[in-house]
């Protein structure tokens, strides 16, 4: 009896230290976002995207905060401090660059894709856990990293396209673009 009591206990501390990760992991993506969003006047499209996606950001969180206390946790100031200040200085070391609109992108994707990754392997925590009221929630938040990951990934040649026009004056290959549409 013991060494079930032991797994259930270590799977319930297991699903509180990942809703504390994934709550780190947002405080994370929202300095990002909010870096990236302020150098986007450029790629109007891009920009309002990623606004959404930062209410969708600040939303997951509350959703992570309300799930964190239905287990009686808290959120780790200390993981929220340290993420934040790694979503800044990622955000910070593309500013130089002069191609920092793909850097971004392509920063994007992958890390929209870490998220994903993370929210499947908490949904699991969750269920192994017993909290299944918790399972909803997660997958919303799945879903909608999964929505802005294709959003980003549909989007990289159009992007590439209109940073070209923009550096160097060459036409657009993508008929799109050349018509006058937005690649956004």
């Amino acid at each position: 009896m013991t060494d079930r009591t032991d797994a259930t206990e270590t799977i319930a501390s297991l699903y509180a230290t990942g809703l504390r990760n994934a709550h780190a992991m947002e405080t994370q993506a929202e300095e990002l976002l909010k870096r990236q969003i302020e150098r986007l006047d450029a790629y109007p499209d891009l920009q309002a995207r990623m606004q959404e996606h930062l209410h969708e950001t600040r939303t997951q969180q509350e959703r992570l905060e309300i799930l964190l206390r239905s287990i009686d946790e808290t959120t780790s100031t200390f993981k929220d401090t340290a993420m934040a200040f790694v979503g800044n200085l990622a955000a910070a070391a593309h500013m130089p660059a002069s191609d920092e609109v793909l850097k971004n992108a392509f920063a994007s994707v992958a890390f929209e894709n870490y998220e994903i990754a993370a929210y499947k392997s908490l949904i699991d925590l969750a269920g192994r856990a017993g909290a299944t009221e918790a399972v909803g929630p997660l997958r919303q938040s799945c879903a909608e990293e999964q929505a802005m990951a294709a959003w980003l990934d549909s989007r990289i040649e159009a992007v590439t396209e209109q940073f070209l026009a923009r550096s160097t004056g060459a036409p657009p290959l993508n008929p799109a673009t050349a018509a006058g549409h937005s690649p956004l």
